[in-house]
């Protein structure tokens, strides 16, 4: 039995079915309301039932007589590693789609994975296919040389649940390493290590493969930090993509707002909900990540397309699944980025119809964000 908790969320749902259709089953699908779970069609012998994610005794009963459990619940840093710890406990191998460096060094530190257990964190978008992509583009054409520099973005105009807007909150205190927020605002990879405040904010800005003017937030996260020191990247920035005005105009004041008490939070909570679906109403939904890399006398970025970032992240979770299954992925504890196949994994996804990827050979590196000569127009790919 492969228990999936969170069946009924917008990345439940994609994962759910994404195993249904790789013939994964049969699935014990969890929701706090399980009538909220689509009806399928779900492999023979599965099932729809109760649990409430934040309750111990109800993880027990759900996670019951599994031999995997995946987490698709959140907000993430909310639940932190209690889904794992339920999985772990089960004798369950578990696999999260976020989990990130705070429920890592929890497990780290009190040695909960055993010998006989597989733990897959960050299996999702970003962190996760953010990891991978890089590594499968700098191995497109290893005879020129290592790559030195990278340079990624990662945003689009989609709805966000309320769990994304819980976690966008929460993430001001919590969710990096070592007990920081996530992520280091403004900060950037130089040099093979971290350099505060190297970088600016930048609105109205024209990034390549992106079809409007977006506002870029500069973000070193520690995904970010391994990857370039795993790379051997002198230099690797990070930008998260506003293209939407209202959720630019929030993002922008988000620092500024009040959040010392839980009524406060939810309604910065329920604010970036609504500035989302404002943005979205009457246009095309998308997501995209591009990645520009270049060495020595080479230059390639990778555009990867989708039209949900919930759809891409259920996909990934789902082959992180089919991975553990097939012993793909030793024991042990392991962030998805480091332990599935980066080739492997942009090839099912391709073939699944889950993203495109388009790969494109420059004479140098991606243009700095603001650059409105360089600037590439979506329609010339």
């Amino acid at each position: 039995m492969i228990g999936l908790i969170g069946a009924s969320g917008a990345v439940g749902r994609h994962t759910a079915a994404a195993l249904a259709q790789a013939g994964v089953g049969p699935l014990r699908l969890g929701a706090r309301r399980p009538s909220a779970v689509p009806p399928g069609p779900w492999p023979e012998g599965s099932e729809t039932v109760g649990v409430d994610a934040l309750d111990p005794a109800s993880l027990a009963r759900f996670s019951a007589d599994c031999t995997l459990l995946v987490n698709c619940a959140g907000p993430s840093y909310l639940l932190k590693d209690t889904v794992v710890r339920a999985g772990l406990a089960a004798g369950a191998d578990v696999v999260d789609v976020l989990g990130d460096d705070p429920v890592h060094e929890s497990l780290t530190e009190s040695g909960a994975v055993g010998s006989d257990r597989c733990v897959v964190l960050s299996a999702g978008t970003v962190p996760g296919l953010a990891g991978l992509v890089p590594l499968w583009l700098a191995g497109a054409d290893p005879g020129r040389g290592p790559a030195r520099r990278m340079t990624g973005y990662a945003g689009g105009l989609e709805h966000a649940t309320e769990s994304v807007a819980a976690d966008i909150v929460l993430s001001l205190d919590t969710g990096g390493a070592g007990g920081e927020r996530f992520g280091r605002p403004l900060a950037a990879w130089r040099h093979g290590r971290r350099a505060d405040r190297a970088l600016r904010v930048a609105d109205g800005a024209e990034v390549p493969y992106f079809p409007h003017r977006v506002t870029l937030h500069p973000l070193l996260t520690a995904e970010v930090e391994r990857l370039a020191a795993r790379m051997g990247l002198a230099e690797a920035d990070w930008y998260n993509v506003f293209p939407g005005a209202q959720v630019r105009a929030l993002f922008t004041a988000l620092p500024t707002l009040p959040m010392d008490t839980a009524g406060e939070r939810a309604a910065v909570t329920e604010r970036i909900r609504r500035a989302a679906e404002v943005d979205a109403a009457g246009s095309a939904p998308y997501y995209r990540l591009v990645f520009g890399l270049s060495g020595q006398d080479w230059a390639r970025t990778c555009v990867v397309y989708s039209e949900s970032s919930y759809q891409l992240t259920g996909a990934v979770a789902a082959l992180a699944v089919l991975d553990v299954l097939a012993g793909r992925i030793g024991r042990g504890l392991h962030y998805a980025a480091e332990a599935m196949d980066p080739r492997a994994t942009v090839a099912a996804l391709s073939a699944n119809g889950d993203a495109e990827f388009a790969v494109h050979e420059h004479a140098s590196a991606l243009p700095d964000p603001g650059d409105a000569d360089a600037a590439v127009e979506d329609g010339e790919l």
